[in-house]
């Protein structure tokens, strides 16, 4: 709990992945994927109830074998490409007790740690938010970035860029990097997504900002794990 609010932690984890087939129980580190996103939730300070939302048995199985609580089986509607992320949030929500705050941790962010999972809750507690997200800085500036016009042309994407050219004088820019969301559920239902009026953003560094979406990911994140294993969670 934080703030006398009960928080859900849910890892969504379906099983026809296409990208990295078999993704969400693959080994990493000697643990199936999911294995470290169910670490860090039960290692949280603030969590009460770490729950899978998954089709898939073998991934039900891992997740049970990783202490996860799989109270229900998601219904094959909801494990499609086409799937909204948000749709499966709600479904969780249906199903479960009553909760105040709901975290979504995706097994895709597997260097995530139990510290950025609470610090999430404390930005979101701290603020008085509806909803907070993770977030990393901007790789490539979009103060940086162009259009290409039907004639070649280059035209600035962010139009009052300016003349900026020196990387200390831009503003700072960040992007979502999937590793933690969390909202009030009442606030979610009515918005139907973590981004609306009032989230606020906990910064998470590059290093543990990595989602796994392909083969390479997959494999600079078991470099990484190879290196660091003993000293995490």
């Amino acid at each position: 709990m934080i703030g006398n609010r009960r928080v859900l932690a849910l890892i969504p984890a379906r099983g026809g992945s296409k990208g990295v087939p078999g993704k969400n129980i693959h080994l990493v580190g000697g643990r199936p994927l999911l294995a470290w996103t169910v670490a860090a939730a039960r290692a949280s300070a603030y969590v009460d109830n770490v729950v899978l939302s998954s089709d898939d048995p073998a991934i039900m199985q891992a997740a049970r074998d990783a202490g996860c609580d799989v109270p229900f089986q998601r219904e094959a509607a909801l494990a499609t490409d086409s799937a909204a992320s948000i749709d499966v949030v709600l479904d969780a929500l249906d199903r479960l007790a009553d909760c105040d705050v709901v975290v979504l941790l995706q097994p895709t962010s597997p260097l995530r740690t139990a510290a950025d999972i609470d610090g999430v809750l404390e930005r979101m507690h701290a603020a008085g938010a509806p909803a907070c997200v993770s977030v990393r800085e901007a790789q490539d500036h979009p103060y940086w970035t162009f259009r290409i016009g039907d004639d070649g042309a280059l035209a600035s994407f962010v139009p009052q860029s300016g003349g900026v050219t020196r990387r200390q004088d831009l503003p700072a820019a960040w992007c979502l990097n999937g590793a933690v969301y969390a909202a009030r559920p009442d606030w979610l239902r009515a918005n139907r997504s973590f981004l609306g009026p009032g989230t606020v953003g906990f910064a998470m560094p590059a290093e543990r900002s990595l989602d796994i979406d392909s083969w390479q990911d997959l494999e600079q994140v078991k470099a990484i794990m190879d290196n660091t294993t003993p000293h995490r969670i």
